[in-house]
């Protein structure tokens, strides 16, 4: 029997049994990535979310880099791990994953685990709006899946109360000079950059990518050495900036602006980053830009489009918040099965930019 007959017959690789394996759904919601890990990855102790994520950044950092980083993964890698709800109210739990550690909040993956679980039949499937409660550590995000003859249409979600720190801040930066900034929250905290009020010499299109990451975590590193009120009112473990975003004026005139966000150790967002459009909810609201159910299409540099709206004003702490939606689609791209040789130099992962 020839070489290539054989290649023909024999197409199942059996690991040894001392190999880890660990099964994804891979996805993508505006052309960002989600690595959804389904089986394999090591039980998580603990009660909650917050506990869950600790647990796995104690003890298991490095499957994260394995996953994420280099060979399996890249730079602009995104997943999570499913875990319990936090209650018996919740569907399930998720921790965030990606380059840097572990996020707040995550409105790309939220759209993404709402349509796979609607694929996957993970809750009696109806059509129209099939609720799902998912326990991020920033809170529980409640979304809603539309069905169309059995099949995702779309999905939106109300995040968690977002609200604003401060508009119009001004910092001076080494590497790019002052800067106007809003500082706020959207299950994560962000300092929002609007083109149209600072002079910079590039622009929110992919020919800017590698100035976008280079400025964007200038001013990141700048506003947390600077500001003190980066503080979530209720959680410690939420107070941290998570990235900057660039926002100006979008390149297709149905859609009303453009959102880029350079988030964890230099990730572009390929989506308008749904808990970045939450905060975008708060600080338009505060303006007096957009009143409780308008909504505003925003898109990235992919082109994407989510639609933000504000669903109801709520007081949270000493803040006066809202409830935002955000509205987009995700895509299945592929099933995995990783397997991870102890023995490989490489098992844990590395990154090359």
């Amino acid at each position: 029997m020839s070489t290539y007959q054989n290649i023909k017959r024999k197409k199942e690789f059996k690991p040894n049994k001392d190999w880890l394996q660990i099964k994804t759904v891979d996805m993508h919601t505006g052309g960002e990535p989600l690595r959804v890990i389904i089986e394999g990855f090591p039980e998580l102790k603990g009660s909650s979310v917050l506990e869950y994520r600790r647990y796995c950044k104690a003890h298991y950092d490095h499957l994260r880099t394995a996953l994420m980083f280099e060979p399996r993964g890249h730079a602009d890698m995104y997943g999570c791990i499913l875990t319990p709800p936090n209650d018996t109210e919740g569907d399930f739990g998720v921790v965030f994953l990606h380059n840097e550690g572990y996020s707040t909040m995550c409105g790309h993956a939220i759209i993404a685990l709402t349509t796979l679980t609607i694929e996957m039949k993970w809750i009696n499937v109806k059509e129209g709006d099939n609720e799902v409660k998912i326990d991020a550590p920033c809170g529980r995000i409640t979304s809603y899946a539309h069905v169309k003859n059995g099949k995702t249409t779309g999905v939106r979600f109300h995040c968690v109360p977002s609200f604003v720190v401060g508009l119009d801040r001004v910092i001076e930066t080494p590497d790019v000079g002052k800067i106007t900034y809003d500082l706020a929250y959207g299950g994560a905290f962000y300092a929002y950059v609007d083109m149209d009020k600072n002079n910079f010499n590039f622009d929110l299109s992919k020919d800017s990518y590698q100035a976008l990451i280079r400025k964007g975590m200038a001013i990141k590193k700048a506003v947390m050495q600077q500001n003190q009120e980066i503080l979530h009112p209720f959680e410690e473990d939420l107070s941290f900036l998570y990235g900057t975003i660039f926002t100006g004026g979008p390149h297709d005139d149905s859609n009303d602006s453009r959102n880029v966000c350079i988030f964890a150790d230099g990730e572009v967002d390929r989506c308008p980053t749904g808990s970045g459009v939450s905060g975008r909810m708060a600080i338009h609201k505060m303006r007096n830009e957009l009143e409780v159910g308008e909504t505003m299409r925003i898109e990235s540099i992919t082109d994407a489009v989510f639609v933000g709206s504000v669903v109801q004003e709520v007081d949270y702490g000493p803040f006066k918040g809202v409830i935002p939606q955000v509205e987009g689609t995700a895509h299945i791209t592929g099933m995995h099965t990783f397997v991870i040789d102890p023995k490989d130099p490489m098992k844990n992962g590395f990154i090359l930019r």
